[in-house]
């Protein structure tokens, strides 16, 4: 065998024990998954690029709403108040049990965000695995979802008074789902 061929032989040998080690230890459950520890930076790394990487393939034709529809953004705060606030929070709402418990922790969306409106569609719609971020596009119409983008978008220029007082006025989640379920226009 030439050295060429020696160096190759050793290169699969060693990749084979390294997939094989893998194997044990993912089998024998050494990786602790327990969401009250957080994960090492190199895993940490990888699944946000993952995340981050996977949600901007996806995004891509995905085409935006009119996002500065004042009644788009009114039905997206009642949305939001009854489907995000709980783990996403709102402006002046203190953590909640269940945003404590999460790891990864849910963004604050009350803060600016770095993904397009497109990408969070996408998000909102699909949701995130082993995240805790619910696929909304399961039970709820494009309509409904590009509500709460165009809610979410407008969330960190509001203060506390003005975000409560947009869920205050905004239509229903109930009345919301009663008309998408029976095919009316929202």
């Amino acid at each position: 065998m030439s050295d060429a061929g020696r160096r190759w032989a050793l290169v699969a040998v060693a990749l084979l024990v390294l997939i094989g080690a893998a194997a044990v230890g993912i089998y024998a459950g050494l990786y602790n998954i327990a969401a009250d520890v957080p994960h090492t930076q190199p895993v940490y790394w990888l699944l946000e690029t993952v995340r981050d990487r996977s949600i901007a393939a996806r995004a891509r034709e995905v085409v935006p709403a009119d996002l500065n529809d004042p009644t788009r953004i009114s039905k997206g705060a009642g949305q939001y108040a009854d489907m995000c606030s709980g783990c996403h929070l709102a402006p002046g709402m203190k953590r909640t049990e269940i945003s404590q418990g999460l790891y990864p922790r849910a963004p604050e969306l009350r803060r600016k965000t770095t993904l397009t409106p497109a990408e969070q569609f996408w998000v909102v719609k699909h949701g995130i695995k082993m995240t805790g971020m619910p696929a909304w596009g399961v039970t709820h119409d494009d309509d409904l979802l590009w509500d709460v983008v165009a809610f979410v978008r407008k969330l960190p220029e509001l203060t506390k008074e003005q975000y409560e007082t947009l869920v205050e006025n905004a239509p229903k989640h109930e009345e919301l789902m009663q008309k998408m379920e029976m095919g009316g226009k929202h």
